[in-house]
């Protein structure tokens, strides 16, 4: 007789599957079929579902990567990071975006996962809510959950850029409320926070006692001068003391797998962080970390604007391509690099149209059920993160397929 199985936690059962992974394993699945075989006549699948940018680790990140190895720097680092790299992420913020930051409030984790995990384990607990867009990047309010705090999601349409405001925080707010967990640009619309929208929450959450998080991972790659700029620079005294910035080394800089992020924390939390950070995972990587440094060089800084112009032009060749496909895109991506289309001219919901388009026209796409209930049907995510290349073979397939 076989055993009992253990007990599985009960907070899985508030964890959903993350679908936009069930439907990249979909995807490979009929990628290593015969009809995506070009050998068999086939069309090879078109991942446009995923996102994560086409360019590597720029070229002086990777010698440094293999420079530390080579001379054995790979010991444990302390919890927060390299010293020197919380200066340089320091000296980064200074010289992009003019804002004084010291590096004792920097804190290096692994990949901006770990660092959500750290600032919501330190900070949530069960009976508390904590509010954020409805859509919205489906980990994000997993975080939340995962600490036994409860994800309110606040629905926002094109009419408010996808974004939450002041007014409807306020009214969102209760006696449970801990805070407001924003993402500026956003995951999956590309849209970010007005700043003097963003001085508007934080103050209203901070006139409460609550605390703001900013996931400001895709900050790097904004492409409008009315936004990009970092909730670190938001006016009022006090604001400092409540709100926390989260941000990686994934998006802007290239280093997807490399899983190094970090926090920028109020002067308060950064003992709590720290502890955590000491028994959940000792450090971040140290051999990332050393690699990490060269990307504050003059030469890797320009390749990443350089990138960012490239994806900047992506966005401008997608967007009106899917409009005349029927697509329409309501709000322009002003960041990021996902387009954040209206699929129901063609079917009745977005997973019936990322399913056909996966396997009819063999372009991978994502549908909105991941990132909130709220339009889920309506709205389907494209990452131009691929080459236009790529990006142009898509649509010309999409457009067959939609006739």
């Amino acid at each position: 007789m076989a055993p009992t199985p253990a007990r599985l936690a009960g907070r899985l059962d508030h964890i959903e599957p993350f679908y936009v992974m069930e439907l990249a394993k979909a995807a490979s699945r009929i990628a290593a079929s015969p009809a995506c075989d070009p050998a068999r006549g086939g069309e090879p699948m078109i991942f446009l579902n995923i996102g994560e940018p086409d360019f590597t680790a720029a070229p002086a990140v990777q010698a440094a990567a293999a420079a530390a190895l080579a001379a054995g720097r790979t010991q444990y680092t302390q919890a927060t990071g390299l010293q020197a790299l919380r200066e340089a992420i320091s000296g980064w913020y200074a010289q992009r975006f003019g804002v004084d930051v010291d590096p004792g409030r920097i804190v290096v984790t692994a990949g901006a996962s770990a660092a959500l995990q750290l600032v919501c384990l330190a900070l949530f607990e069960p009976g508390d809510e904590v509010l954020m867009a409805d859509p919205s990047y489906p980990c994000n309010r997993h975080f939340v959950a995962a600490t036994g705090a409860t994800p309110r999601l606040l629905p926002a349409g094109p009419e408010a850029r996808f974004q939450p405001d002041a007014a409807s925080v306020q009214a969102a707010w209760t006696a449970a409320t801990r805070g407001v967990l924003l993402a500026s640009p956003g995951n999956p619309t590309g849209t970010s926070v007005a700043p003097a929208e963003m001085a508007a929450i934080a103050q209203a959450v901070a006139a409460r006692g609550g605390i703001t998080l900013v996931d400001e991972i895709y900050l790097g790659l904004s492409y409008d001068e009315r936004f990009g700029q970092t909730a670190l620079a938001l006016p009022g005294a006090g604001l400092a003391d409540h709100v926390v910035s989260i941000n990686s080394f994934s998006k802007y800089f290239g280093m997807t797998g490399w899983r190094l992020g970090w926090l920028v924390l109020p002067p308060w939390l950064v003992g709590p962080v720290e502890r955590l950070a000491q028994n959940l995972y000792i450090c971040p990587s140290t051999l990332a970390q050393h690699a990490a440094l060269a990307c504050f060089e003059p030469a890797s800084l320009a390749e990443f604007e350089r990138r960012r112009g490239e994806f900047r032009r992506r966005r401008d060749h997608v967007v009106p391509a899917l409009e005349a496909l029927g697509l329409p895109v309501p709000v322009v991506p002003d960041g990021a690099f996902y387009a954040w289309f209206d699929c129901t001219r063609h079917d009745r919901s977005s997973w019936d149209f990322c399913q056909r388009m996966m396997n009819d026209a063999h372009v991978a796409l994502t549908p909105g059920r991941d990132f909130g209930p709220h339009a889920a049907e309506r709205y389907a995510r494209l990452s131009f993160a691929s080459s236009l290349e790529q990006l142009d073979a898509a649509l010309a397939r999409l457009a067959r397929e939609l006739g």
